[in-house]
């Protein structure tokens, strides 16, 4: 790779590129230990890594940085020589111009070469971001790096391939709330977020990933550059300025890229982040709530679809009353000195004006009067043993969408016999039509009768994030 910068000048033009421009001539002649990592927002975020060597600086773009860890490979692009002068360039090139987007130093040091051929190039990097040996090597499908050795913190963690939520019990306000922090609760959906090498991927509270469905929150990664994370949140769409469920089940159900870009477009999502689980090596699962809201909050993470939810220790009447005057479902107390444990814990509280409860659709019964032709009423239930306990019905909540839609859906779905253990009341079995308990949906309701029934519940949607066997009683 000997160096020649003629590549250089003529994919530029310096009349509208604030890149250096040397001119032609002999190369200048250096030490050949100085590199350069520049982080470089361009149609896609990558990394520049730069070693002097002959009077140029041989480059090449790792997407997604360089690997942490040793043995882990990734991908490196070798593109053309650069000017030694490119060592100190911060700037924004120009739209339209070779390699537009801003540019920034990331890190600088100097290096030392064990070994360098046209194939392999194995050096060992002394920064103040990136300490340790790099090897990198010609392959089949191109050039690839590979870190050498232990990584530069002898105590850093791998960021896990998933993690499972923590998830809040149904109760009252604490009776000690300097203890608590207090958030609002959003009518979305829980979203863990992973984040590594500026890319991420989200996956649904059953662990399912549906990055697809959300491709308006992809510029998240981008924010938090090459740092690897694990977040906590919600995604929530907003209609009239209220979080709006029915708005968000349009969105929810898309898995095509293409279809959800352009639905994107049309019913906007927001991420509200309110947890950091793992950064830059470390695992903060262990770490009390009140430490991991301190260090997300350094973190200020905001862009157009994604913002740090707030959170307000010991303000928990005050919390609970501004949710009540803007119409939001309720708020969550969290322990301040509780760790991160996944699944279901008292330490934190969801306390609402109505409950939610995730139901299994067993059956369903034909409407009158206007609903003639499609649905009246869902009949609902919670797995138990091999069948269902019956919790009630409903029949408010829905759009005539989307009783066409929930009727086309059920029909299929019809059985003789009823999914439900023991008989229903009279007036719910009446004309009813049976379905296999395959469905999951979610309502709100106020409070359960003394024959645990749903008291006035509501219809929300269906729930094609959960399964029936993960519907549980919400107390």
């Amino acid at each position: 790779m000997p160096g020649d910068l003629s590549d250089y000048r003529r994919k530029r033009d310096a009349k509208r590129t604030p890149e250096p421009m040397p001119q032609d001539g002999v190369l200048p002649h250096g030490n050949d230990d100085t590199f350069v990592i520049q982080e470089h927002h361009a149609r896609q975020l990558h990394w520049d890594v730069r070693l002097e060597r002959g009077g140029v600086l041989v480059s090449f773009a790792v997407p997604k940085g360089l690997p942490p860890e040793p043995k882990v490979v990734r991908m490196a692009v070798h593109t053309e020589d650069h000017p030694l002068e490119y060592a100190t360039f911060e700037g924004v090139i120009p739209k339209g111009e070779y390699g537009a987007g801003k540019m920034t130093i990331w890190d600088r040091g100097t290096y030392e070469t064990l070994k360098w051929k046209d194939t392999e190039v194995d050096v060992v990097l002394r920064g103040e971001r990136v300490r340790g040996r790099f090897t990198f090597f010609k392959g089949g499908e191109g050039w690839m790096v590979v870190r050498r050795g232990a990584p530069q913190d002898p105590g850093w963690e791998s960021l896990p391939e998933q993690l499972e939520p923590m998830l809040a019990t149904v109760g009252e306000m604490p009776g000690d709330p300097e203890k608590y922090a207090y958030e609002f609760k959003w009518d979305g959906v829980r979203a863990l977020v992973r984040v590594e090498g500026g890319r991420l991927q989200i996956f649904s509270r059953a662990g399912n990933e549906v990055t697809a469905t959300y491709p308006d929150l992809a510029e998240l990664g981008k924010q938090l550059g090459s740092a690897q994370a694990w977040l906590d949140g919600e995604i929530v769409a907003f209609a009239g300025g209220k979080p709006s469920f029915a708005e968000l089940q349009k969105r929810m159900h898309i898995g095509n890229s293409a279809q959800a870009r352009k639905v994107a477009g049309q019913v906007p999502v927001s991420l509200l982040i309110f947890d950091l689980l793992h950064f830059e090596g470390r695992s903060l699962l262990r770490l009390p709530f009140a430490d991991r809201r301190a260090l997300l909050e350094k973190l200020e993470l905001r862009g157009p679809n994604w913002y740090t939810s707030p959170s307000y220790p010991g303000a928990g009447d005050a919390v609970l009353k501004a949710s009540r005057e803007q119409g939001l479902e309720g708020v969550i107390a969290k322990r301040l000195d509780s760790r991160y444990v996944p699944g279901r814990s008292t330490a934190w509280i969801k306390v609402a004006d109505v409950r939610p409860q995730e139901v299994v659709i067993g059956g369903w019964r034909p409407g009158e009067g206007r609903r003639e032709g499609v649905l009246g009423a869902l009949l609902l239930g919670i797995p138990e043993g091999d069948g269902l306990r019956f919790v009630g019905s409903v029949g408010t909540g829905f759009s005539d969408a989307d009783l066409e839609s929930l009727t086309e859906t059920l029909r299929p779905l019809a059985r003789k016999t009823s999914p439900f253990n023991g008989k229903l009341p009279p007036e719910r079995a009446r004309g009813a039509k049976w379905v296999e308990p395959t469905l999951v949906g979610e309502v709100v309701f106020r409070i359960w009768t003394p024959d645990n029934r749903m008291r006035a519940p509501v219809w929300r949607g269906l729930r094609s994030d959960k399964s029936p066997g993960e519907v549980r009683l919400n107390g």
